[in-house]
Order: structure tokens, then C-alpha cells, then sequence
């Protein structure tokens, strides 16, 4: 019996954000489509502009907005709708290329991830037309593209630097397209110390090498026929070819997937121990729920270790960091309101307010980056009297230079007071721009009463 894939009401915002270029040209809808079931065209015989406001991907949006398609099938990027929730009316893009695009150099894959379902046994790479991206049709992919996006994701399945011209298409994007963020993820492994170096020199904004283990033991459990001494060499030679060029980016993480095997203390432990040694800007757990009979269950959502390492996991926010003391923490004070006292002020006016910040953990705050990304800001959300937030960025201000680690800098904001006169509250916290506000990760936010005159 067929399964009836329009039983719940679902929405997604795929069809409005993102192109899935996969190695053989065709163009799919969405990251978690592993054997190309859902295709919205053929960049081998199309534009990227006509795929983009194309039939399939014009009836896809419509069906979206009527709460679900059958196109759709079993993807796991579906968000189900509860019963009688309105459903999404995305407005329909105005642009005719899309802001973000993945590329996918090839299905192949150098080792095999344990049932994981891009595994060469799989035969993952059967459902491609052809293995390897041809670099005449990156070019023209990119070229058309490349004024309307705003970030290239360069992985998808397989291992993106089997590929013997990856590394030059990471440098053709910056170079034609500086103002694109290009984000790569990779096992590590299909790098050699001079790829990884001129990777790094590339321009690539964002590296993440999935390593999970400490040692070779735990890593091959899951990374099978793996080498975790030349993962992290490559590791190694990426942080200190950055460091040795003086580069702000790329900004490199380690990512380490929690299975039974690797999630002890004494693997974790070597883990920290290694990337604050390497010198890596990021550590982080990602926790998963396969395979059935791996997946770490000391750690599974709602249990304490859970709790415990909440602001280290991948995906709970772009801050936490494994590594101790690179999780930002700040300690926010106002200069001008007496402790304890409401800002008051009147309706429509702008409160000149100067507050004082300290940073408290073993990081620098930026006070600038390239792209904007990552640099720190003091940012006031407006709220109501019972904390309910009502304008998350509602105003933003500069920090005058960047606080390094134990220092502190009086930062000047200007805050806009409500129109309507009311008790309010503004929620003083640092924000890492394109990235998260530091509450997500655990800093303390600096909460003030707000009294409006009329």
C-alpha cells in the first residue's frame, strides 16, 4: 500500500532558501535527499534562474503554502504542523536565482561511515549520472548565481575534496565572489598538508572537520577504515597555516559525533585537551539518534549529561564551545541607572544609556571581522513587563575595540523608547553577528525596567 505522505500538515522553507546542485548537475530540493528523489531540474540543460522559478519548484511552494506536497515524500526536513496552527505564507521570492546554494563535488566517499546511509556499500553513487562535478559546469552555476548568493555550502554526500579541483573551486568562488560565505565540511582525510594549507589560503570562510574520537580506536568504530592520526594532521596544518599567515578566517571547527564508544570521559577529556592544544576556534558534540544501536544514550536529550554539556552540542547553538573557557560569557552592567532603579524616559524619545562590559571567558570579543560575521555587539531587546520579548533587535552598538579576555570597555548605545507609554523591560545582552545572541550559550543577560511617559 502507497504511504500517504499528506496524513500531516507540514511546512518547510527549502523551496524558498536553497539550491541542492548534487555532482552530476541536477538540482535537487533540500540537504537530506541522499539517492536524488526529488529533483527540480537539470543544470546541465537549464539555468539555475529557470530551475528557480520553474514549474516544479513554483507548484512545490504553492503546495507549501496549502499545507504540504507529496513531492516532499519522506524528507526529514519537514516541520509538521499541529491541528488548526495557521499555516506559513511565505510571500514568493522576488529574486530569480537563489541566496543559498550547496554544491556537491561528488557522491564518493574515501571511508565508509558505519550504516550511515551515504556509505560506499550503499550504493549511493549508482544514483548519480556521473561521479565527479565537471568544473566547466561549477563555472557557469557559479557565475550565474554568484551575484544573488549569499552562502555556498561546498559538501553534501560523499567527500567533497576527493574532487582534484575542489580546493580551486573554493578558490574560484572567493575570488570571482568575494562577498559569498563558503562553508565546507569534510572528514579530513582526502587532504593532503599542501591542500589542506592552500585550502586555508583559499578565502574558504568556514572549515569543519568531523573527527569522532580522541583516538583511532574510538574514531574507526564509526569512520570506517579511518586514520585519526592523518585527520588531525590535517587538522593540525590547517590551524597552523592560519595562524602562520595571520588570517581572521578560516573560522575551523571539530566536530565529534557521541556514540556508545567515544562518549566516556576520558575520550571527551583527550578531545578538549587536543583542540585547545591544536589551537582550533571550535569544539563541539553533535548528538544523533542513529544507528539504533550506537547512538549515545548517556547523553540522549532530556538526561543530565544532556543538560551538562547543553551549550557544547552542535546544533544547539553557533556559540557553545567544548573546548574550557571558549564559550563567550559576559557580565553586563548599565553606568548611568542606579542598581535596582527603571530607565525612564518618554514616549517616542531615545534613552543615551552607557553600560559596561566585562568578558569572562578565555576569548577575545571581536570588535571586527571579515564579512561582519562573528564580530560582538552589545544589542538592547525590548520587552514587556512580564518579559515577553517584543523586538529582539531592537537596538545594536559598537564596541569601541576588541575586549580580550578579563577585560572590560564602556559601551555607549542608544535605545529607542516605545511610542506607546507602558512599563517595559530592555534585555541587555552581546550578540556574535550572522551567529547567536551569548544567552543561548549560558551568559547571563542584564535585565532593566522600562517606564514610559507619555
Amino acid at each position: 500500500m502507497a504511504q500517504n505522505y499528506l496524513a500531516t500538515r507540514f511546512t518547510c522553507s527549502w523551496p524558498w532558501s536553497t539550491l541542492i546542485l548534487l555532482c552530476d548537475g541536477r538540482v535537487v530540493c533540500g540537504c537530506s535527499d541522499p539517492y536524488a528523489k526529488r529533483v527540480l531540474g537539470d543544470a546541465r540543460r537549464e539555468s539555475i534562474a529557470d530551475i528557480w522559478q520553474g514549474p516544479t519548484i513554483r507548484q512545490l511552494r504553492d503546495d507549501i503554502r496549502n499545507g504540504g506536497s507529496s513531492f516532499c515524500g519522506d524528507c526529514p526536513l519537514k516541520l509538521p504542523l499541529e491541528d488548526g496552527a495557521p499555516i506559513p505564507q511565505r510571500p514568493l521570492p522576488t529574486s530569480d536565482r537563489p541566496p543559498r546554494l550547496y554544491v556537491e563535488c561528488t557522491a564518493a566517499c574515501n571511508i565508509s561511515c558505519f550504516q550511515s546511509c551515504c556509505a560506499p556499500e550503499t550504493g549511493i553513487t549508482r544514483t548519480r549520472q556521473a561521479g565527479m562535478l565537471d568544473f566547466d559546469l561549477f563555472t557557469r552555476v557559479i557565475d550565474e548565481a554568484g551575484p544573488s548568493l549569499g552562502r555556498v555550502d561546498f559538501f553534501n554526500y560523499g567527500e567533497a575534496f576527493l574532487h582534484k579541483r575542489a580546493v580551486e573551486m573554493c578558490e574560484y568562488i572567493k575570488t570571482t565572489f568575494p562577498h559569498i560565505y563558503l562553508y565546507s565540511s569534510t572528514n579530513g582525510l582526502a587532504l593532503d598538508d599542501a591542500r589542506v594549507r592552500r585550502l586555508v589560503r583559499s578565502g574558504i570562510d568556514e572549515v569543519t572537520f568531523s573527527i569522532d574520537g580522541a583516538s583511532q580506536d574510538a574514531y574507526v568504530r564509526y569512520r570506517q577504515r579511518g586514520n585519526f592520526d592523518k585527520a588531525l594532521a590535517n587538522l593540525r596544518a590547517a590551524v597552523d597555516e592560519k595562524r602562520r599567515n595571520g588570517l581572521e578566517l578560516p573560522f575551523i571547527n571539530w566536530r565529534y559525533i557521541l556514540f556508545t564508544w567515544n562518549d566516556n570521559d576520558r575520550e571527551m577529556a583527550r578531545a578538549r585537551a587536543l583542540a585547545a592544544e591544536i589551537g582550533v576556534d571550535r569544539l563541539c558534540w553533535e548528538i544523533t539518534d542513529h544507528p539504533e544501536d550506537s547512538f549515545s544514550r548517556r547523553f540522549a536529550p532530556g538526561s543530565d549529561d544532556h543538560d551538562r554539556i547543553r551549550h557544547q552540542i552542535w546544533d544547539q547553538t553557533g556559540l557553545g564551545n567544548a573546548i574550557p573557557g571558549a564559550t563567550p560569557r559576559a557580565r553586563i552592567e548599565l553606568r548611568d541607572v542606579p542598581r535596582g532603579a527603571p530607565i525612564v524616559g518618554r514616549a517616542g524619545e531615545v534613552a543615551q544609556l552607557t553600560t559596561r562590559i566585562r568578558n569572562l571567558s578565555q576569548r577575545p570579543f571581536k570588535a571586527t571581522m571579515p564579512h561582519g560575521r562573528r564580530l560582538v555587539r552589545l544589542g538592547a531587546q525590548l520587552a514587556a513587563s512580564d518579559g515577553s520579548v517584543i523586538a529582539m533587535d531592537h537596538a545594536r552598538a559598537w564596541l569601541p575595540h576588541t575586549i580580550e579576555s578579563g577585560d572590560r570597555a564602556d559601551v555607549a548605545i542608544e535605545v529607542p523608547l516605545p511610542a506607546s507609554p507602558g512599563r517595559y523591560q530592555l534585555r541587555f545582552d552581546l550578540v556574535s553577528e550572522g551567529i547567536d545572541w551569548f544567552e543561548t550559550c549560558g551568559s547571563e543577560v542584564m535585565v532593566r525596567d522600562l517606564v514610559v511617559a507619555g
